[in-house]
C-alpha cells in the first residue's frame, strides 16, 4: 500500500468486508509493505500484540519471503482499533514452513480483520495457519486466507484452521478460506465454522461451583489458546496470552 496506489474498492474480493471510510481516511498516510526475509536454513519468529494506530484505524502490512528449508512463525493479536487491518503475503521456497497464529477480539462497532495470501512456489514447503475470533456487540471480523500452489510446487502440505466464537446475536464473523492449485501431489485442507458458547458446557461448569462469568472467561481462554500453541518462545507466549485475556475481559 503507497499513497500513489488506486483506493480499494469492494470489487476486489481481499477488501471485501473492510471499512473503506476508514481505509480512505488514512491511505494518503500509509506506507508500503514492510518486507521481511528469512534466509535460506533460517528459522524466525515474530509476534504483533498492537497495531500501529493512525486515527482510529490501525494497519499492519507484512511481505515474507521464506527461504529454501527455512521456517517463519508469526503471531498475531487484532483487537484495540475502530478498525484493523492485518495483510500478510507469503513466499515460501523449498521445503520452507509458515506457521501463523493470530487472534481477532473485537467489541462495539468494530471491524477488525486478518488477511493473508500464501504462496507455495517450490515443491515439499507446508504451512499451517490458525485464527480464532470473539466477537462481542456489533463487532465484525474477517479471516480471508488465499494459498497459492504452483505448478512445481509438488508434495505441498497447507492447512488453515479458522473458528468464531461470537457472544452476541449481533456480532458478525466472516470466514473465507481460498484454495489456487496447480500441483498434482499436494496436500491441502481448511476449515471454517462459526458458533455460540456451549450452554451445556456453561451449565456443567456452574454445577461444579463457577460463577457464569468465571465458566465464560475459561471457555474463551481456552478457545483463543489455539491460535498460540505453536508459540515455542513460552515468554512470547505469555506476553500475547496476557493481552489476550485482558482483550477478553473487556468483551464480557
Amino acid at each position: 500500500m503507497t499513497a500513489l496506489a488506486p483506493l480499494p474498492t469492494k470489487r476486489d474480493e481481499a477488501w471485501r468486508y473492510a471499512d473503506l471510510k476508514a481505509v480512505e481516511a488514512v491511505w494518503s498516510k500509509l506506507d508500503g509493505p514492510e518486507r521481511l526475509i528469512v534466509a535460506a536454513g533460517e528459522t524466525a519468529s515474530r509476534q504483533i500484540t498492537e497495531l500501529p494506530m493512525i486515527d482510529g484505524t490501525g494497519f499492519v502490512d507484512l511481505d515474507i519471503v521464506i527461504g529454501d528449508h527455512a521456517s517463519f512463525a508469526l503471531h498475531l493479536l487484532a483487537t484495540a482499533a475502530d478498525y484493523g487491518r492485518i495483510q500478510v503475503k507469503v513466499t515460501l521456497g523449498k521445503g520452507a514452513h509458515f506457521e501463523l497464529g493470530g487472534a481477532i477480539l473485537g467489541n462495539g462497532t468494530q471491524t477488525l480483520e486478518i488477511v493473508t495470501e500464501t504462496i507455495h512456489a517450490e515443491p515439499n514447503a507446508t504451512s499451517n495457519q490458525v485464527v480464532r475470533s470473539v466477537l462481542a456487540a456489533k463487532a465484525t471480523g474477517s479471516f480471508l486466507g488465499k494459498i497459492n500452489v504452483a505448478r512445481d510446487a509438488q508434495k505441498t502440505d497447507a492447512a488453515q484452521s479458522v473458528k468464531a466464537m461470537l457472544l452476541d446475536r449481533t456480532a458478525t464473523a466472516n470466514a473465507k478460506p481460498e484454495l489456487e492449485i496447480f500441483a498434482d501431489d499436494v496436500k491441502c485442507a481448511h476449515g471454517a465454522t462459526v458458533g455460540e458458547l456451549d450452554k451445556q458446557a456453561l451449565f456443567y461448569m456452574a454445577s461444579r461451583g463457577l460463577s457464569p462469568e468465571r465458566a465464560q472467561q475459561l471457555m474463551l481462554q481456552a478457545f483463543i489458546a489455539d491460535a498460540f500453541i505453536s508459540l515455542d518462545d513460552d515468554a512470547a507466549r505469555a506476553k500475547i496470552e496476557e493481552k489476550a485475556l485482558a482483550a477478553l475481559e473487556r468483551l464480557s
